[in-house]
């Protein structure tokens, strides 16, 4: 089980994420357009830097949707391979099946 405030200040950063998506996205258009003139990249570059870090989405951690364990997140079933393993041999994953051969 993770820290309760690891998995609260990851939420946090979610929030974050979203609140500054439409702005960052903005300003990364305006980075790589070819009409921009090189004031306007500065502008947006300087923009970009003034944002919050914690508005970057590579800052968000994959965590285990149940105890919020960092490590070994799949992404596909938002849980970690520890947990991921214990559902399958449960039966709790529809399609999936203990390899054999």
């Amino acid at each position: 089980m993770a820290k309760k405030s690891k998995i609260a200040k990851n939420e946090q950063r979610k929030v974050i994420v979203e609140r500054y998506a439409a702005k960052r996205l903005e300003l990364k258009k305006a980075l790589v357009d070819p009409a921009s003139t090189d004031e306007q990249r500065e502008a947006a570059r300087l923009g970009l830097q003034k944002l919050p870090r914690d508005a970057s989405p590579v800052r968000v951690r994959g965590r285990d949707a149940i105890d919020g364990r960092p490590r070994g997140f799949l992404k596909q079933f938002g849980v970690s391979r520890v947990r991921f393993r214990d559902m399958a041999h449960r039966g709790e994953l529809p399609g999936i099946t203990k390899s054999s051969w």
